[in-house]
């Protein structure tokens, strides 16, 4: 079948992702104004203002979800020796780390339905050198999270969510990020709220995890000004007499810090999540009503009690489709002009952790079902028509 390109076609080339307005570049020229400051007010703004919107006590804003990650498993002490189970089903950055800190990565397998971690093979890998447990909530959905921290609490191992792509995702009426000890989102370029390119932020409500991420944030610095940045010098210890430019650094840190202008644009995106999410389930919904009768495709499982925000829309192309997983995305791209992925490649199957000792058979799971999952674009800059098309382009390829 012949189909009629959208007039938006280029919007099925960068298939996720949020939009900017000019609300946006408002706010950008007003930071200008001001000297676009490194982690100044904007940012502290946009730390409590998205931890509020999470129902957590603290926020900090860093330069990545890589970077917030890093600083997370630091919080939780993790280091040589240490195990830290996880998902082999992310983006790399969630195992790389705790491998950076000298810790094992340890793969648990996934769900069949929802791909997030399992706990039934979480459990199965918990030893008395098990550290912390990283689930990710894969595409905007939550893991499992009663049946993760029961098994975290009680051997005093600590839940650090990977949020990368859930900001306003819930479970069981509970926002992302308040459901572990430590959560870490990301607002990159592909995200479903963006801060210039890159961008991330932690959450917690543990004040003394805070305290250690805010300190290897920025160098591990102490100082008698700290204005949020750093930790304040204790003047029991060091008065401070006439030497207010004195400076001390108590361990090896690094600066992960947000500038002004993205924490300035992060704000306005935190006033438009829920609509752009709800643009996001909405297109959702169209996909899940237009491609459910096509045999041999699987659609995505939404689990009780959870809002799914779809940073991704998953199929999977199952032995009955009419192509392969390869021929299906070629042809969506080539013929179709449509760009579809697949989130993502185990990792443990990666060179760099096969070098580590990791390799097939570890995962079955996820493995098996790396062989079926595709991407479909989903974003809110998605109109009607283009959605239309998409599904009007896989009915014509099955």
């Amino acid at each position: 079948m012949t189909l009629t390109l959208p007039k938006a076609i280029h919007e099925l080339e960068f298939g996720h992702g949020s939009c900017y307005g000019k609300e946006e570049q408002e706010a950008v020229l007003e930071v200008m104004r001001a000297g676009a400051p490194s982690c100044g007010p904007w940012v502290k703004r946009f730390e409590d203002e998205f931890a509020r919107y999470c129902g957590t006590e603290y926020g900090l804003a860093v330069t990545s979800g890589t970077t917030g990650l890093q600083l997370a498993m630091i919080a939780a002490g993790v280091g040589p020796g240490d195990e830290v189970i996880t998902t082999p089903l992310s983006w790399i950055a969630t195992a790389n780390a705790a491998a950076a800190l000298g810790a094992e990565v340890i793969f648990a397998d996934v769900d069949e339905r929802t791909l997030n971690l399992d706990p039934a093979s979480v459990e199965k890998k918990i030893t008395p050198r098990t550290k912390a447990i990283l689930p990710v909530h894969l595409y905007g959905q939550c893991s499992d999270m009663d049946a993760l921290n029961d098994l975290a609490r009680p051997r005093n191992i600590r839940v650090v969510e990977d949020a990368a792509h859930a900001a306003g995702a819930e479970y069981k009426g509970r926002k992302a990020g308040s459901l572990g000890d430590i959560a870490v989102f990301s607002f990159h370029q592909q995200k479903n709220m963006v801060t210039l390119g890159e961008g991330g932020l932690i959450t917690t409500s543990d004040k003394s995890l805070y305290l250690r991420m805010l300190s290897h944030r920025s160098l591990c610095c102490l100082t008698y000004d700290p204005k949020g940045k750093y930790l304040p010098l204790d003047e029991t210890i060091h008065p401070m007499g006439k030497r207010y430019w004195f400076l001390d650094f108590e361990e090896i840190g690094f600066n992960y810090r947000m500038t002004d202008v993205q924490a300035a644009v992060g704000l306005v995106q935190l006033r438009k999540l829920d609509s752009l999410n709800q643009r996001r389930m909405q297109i959702a919904a169209a996909y899940s009503a237009g491609l459910k009768d096509i045999r041999g495709l699987t659609l995505p499982f939404i689990a009780p009690g959870n809002k799914h925000v779809f940073h991704i829309y998953c199929v999977l192309v199952e032995d009955a489709f009419s192509r392969s997983k390869e021929d299906f995305m070629w042809e969506l791209y080539t013929e179709k002009k449509i760009k579809a992925w697949s989130h993502y490649m185990p990792i443990h199957l990666t060179t760099v952790y096969r070098q580590m000792g990791h390799g097939p058979g570890e995962c079955p799971v996820a493995e098996r079902l790396f062989e079926k999952y595709v991407s479909i674009p989903i974003h809110p800059r998605m109109t009607d028509e283009v959605v239309q098309y998409v599904i009007d382009s896989i009915e014509d390829l099955s």
